[in-house]
């Protein structure tokens, strides 16, 4: 992890400019194309919500953007981001999952089936407030929504993206599947959600990149 210098920092003027704003976040929604991936991810055995996961956290580390954080008057550069999820559990509520990101897939499949029963048998919603390492991220299953507006508590310069997926669907001859971002504008602009999805869009149709 690196300390950013303001002296040098181009985005410094934006940071304090949004970073006085009430809500200085901003959300994109696209649909991305699951027609390579999912029938690759199948094949290898994988299950498709951990294959999933971890292409967003693989292309979230991809970007400095998306591992930067705001801390007081200073904003810090992560060397790695891990993904935080939320996961179904008994009498239709949700807890939340953290994980280690890992490159190797097949070590974080396996984490995350772990990780997974650990959570059901000991379901919660608290969130670990010293840990801004993460990229927060849900499920929408059941919708094929358009757009996504999260949650955001109250505390001061909460920087930490957020993302959500829907309801995939047969869009021709793709299958298709909405995609939600969203970051806080002092540290990153539409044009770096925008080569967010591009990261995305790469993984999702290049898998064999990624699984052994």
């Amino acid at each position: 992890m690196r300390e950013i210098d303001f002296a040098t920092w181009p985005r410094r003027d934006h940071f304090h400019t949004f970073g006085n704003f009430q809500f200085p976040h901003f959300n994109m929604c696209a649909d991305v194309d699951l027609t390579a991936f999912r029938p690759a991810v199948a094949e290898a055995g994988v299950p498709f919500t951990a294959a999933l996961v971890y292409v967003i956290a693989r292309t979230a580390n991809d970007l400095p953007q998306f591992r930067q954080r705001i801390r007081g008057a200073t904003v810090v550069e992560h060397d790695r981001v891990h993904p935080a999820t939320t996961i179904l559990v008994d009498d239709e509520r949700f807890s939340f999952c953290s994980l280690n990101y890992n490159d190797d897939l097949n070590v974080f499949a396996a984490h995350f089936a772990a990780r997974m029963a650990e959570v059901k048998n000991h379901p919660t919603v608290a969130v670990d407030s010293q840990r801004d390492d993460q990229i927060y991220m849900t499920a929408i299953p059941w919708v094929s929504f358009t757009s996504f507006s999260h949650p955001m508590p109250t505390l001061d310069a909460d920087s930490i993206p957020r993302i959500a997926w829907g309801k995939f669907y047969q869009d021709g001859p793709r299958v298709t599947m909405p995609l939600s971002v969203q970051g806080h504008h002092g540290l990153m602009d539409g044009l770096h959600v925008g080569r967010y999805f591009a990261g995305i869009d790469h993984y999702l149709h290049h898998p064999k990149e990624f699984l052994t």
